[in-house]
């Protein structure tokens, strides 16, 4: 069996672990959340050109 002070040192421990795991969970949250900010603004400003022709694209030819 531990005594007190044994198992006083391993719930700090535990504890030190989970507050680690928190933060790095919460700096990874943010990356992704400011990557998808970008990418949002990235394709509101792309512009796609509209084709020359109306029906360009709209069909392919195929060859069996």
């Amino acid at each position: 069996m531990l005594d007190v002070a044994a198992a006083s040192v391993v719930m700090a421990n535990q504890q030190v672990r989970a507050d680690a795991s928190m933060a790095v969970m919460d700096k990874a949250k943010n990356t992704m959340e400011e990557q998808g900010k970008q990418l949002v603004t990235m394709l509101e400003q792309s512009h796609v050109p509209s084709p020359s022709h109306p029906t360009l694209g709209n069909m392919i030819d195929q060859s069996v």
